[in-house]
């Protein structure tokens, strides 16, 4: 809470001084020049006192003051840029919904111009969809691409890649049920998903050798969260590899704790089927006893957090 107060004073005072220096005007001769110098955000209402509902307003009308018909934003990454990086993180002090209409609106009002369009869509590409962003946010993703999807500036040709996205997206997200699988063990026994038992399941989807999955073997092994829920039977960890080198899964089989399923997709459904999103490895879901996703492509961190606040230990 105090940080958002924190973040929502300084929104305001920025504000004001965006108010007082204003953009520079058009010269006599008519010849548009480029008068692009800082990022103005909107003036927060005196009426909103609280912090939930000044975050609700200024992510609601964060873009108020922009112009997206002038290109001369793609320009200037160190304002548009930086501005798209705090809004993304703006939107964490607000509902899901209200991020979610608030982004699909901004991207609506970037199809003024063609170019303008395609820089904030690549902006958000960059900072929500790929694997390498700290900001990754697949929620937070799928309304830019339904708004790519029915954009007039885009044709048919174009919304291919966004619509598979979309599609993709769609699946396993949190709060619906994970998608069911088969998958096989060192024996050759093979059983599913779905046959798991257990108030909760780790599907950890992996790559023998990553150096990531790596560290996240070790972060999962450090959690005593989880070690104390597999000791009680509450859960069972599922590690999967979803490629077809099973020589190479088969060696590094012994970095896995005896006590977890280690296990590869032998149809390779996964990846033909494209029934998860590979484009990150690791990657993680906590699923609940009815294989409902609890947590999508989460760090363990988050896992821990959320098994911390949410699960009892006593019996």
């Amino acid at each position: 809470m105090k940080h958002i107060e924190y973040l929502l004073r300084t929104i305001l005072v920025l504000c004001l001084c965006s108010c007082k220096s204003g953009n520079a005007s058009v010269p006599a001769d008519n010849t548009q020049q480029d008068t692009i110098t800082t990022f103005t955000l909107p003036t927060i209402p005196v009426m909103l006192t609280t912090p939930e509902q000044r975050a609700d307003f200024i992510v609601k009308h964060y873009w108020d003051n922009t112009n997206f018909a002038d290109t001369n934003y793609i320009h200037h990454p160190e304002i548009i840029e930086q501005a798209w990086a705090d809004y993304c993180d703006l939107l964490n002090h607000v509902t899901l919904t209200t991020a979610q209409e608030a982004i699909k609106a901004a991207i609506n009002k970037a199809g003024a111009e063609r170019k303008v369009f395609n820089y904030m869509t690549d902006l958000a590409d960059k900072y929500l969809y790929d694997p390498n962003s700290p900001m990754r946010n697949e929620e937070y993703y799928i309304p830019v691409l339904e708004a790519m999807i029915t954009s007039p500036i885009l044709n048919e040709t174009e919304k291919i890649r966004p619509k598979a996205r979309l599609e993709l997206a769609q699946k396993n997200r949190v709060g619906t049920k994970a998608l069911d699988f088969t998958y096989t063990v060192a024996s050759g026994r093979q059983s599913t998903l779905y046959q798991i038992k257990s108030d909760y399941t780790l599907l950890f989807i992996n790559n023998p050798g990553c150096h990531a999955c790596t560290e996240t073997i070790n972060a999962i092994k450090n959690i005593p969260m989880i070690e104390e829920l597999i000791k009680k039977k509450r859960m069972i960890i599922l590690s999967l590899y979803p490629d077809e080198e099973v020589d190479d899964w088969r060696k590094h089989r012994s970095e896995f704790p005896s006590e977890w399923i280690t296990a590869y997709d032998k149809s390779l459904t996964l990846k033909t089927e494209n029934l998860y999103d590979l484009k990150a490895i690791p990657t993680l879901y906590l699923l609940d006893s009815d294989k409902t996703v609890i947590l999508k492509d989460a760090s363990a961190q988050a896992i821990e957090e959320w098994l911390i606040n949410n699960i009892s230990l006593i019996p």
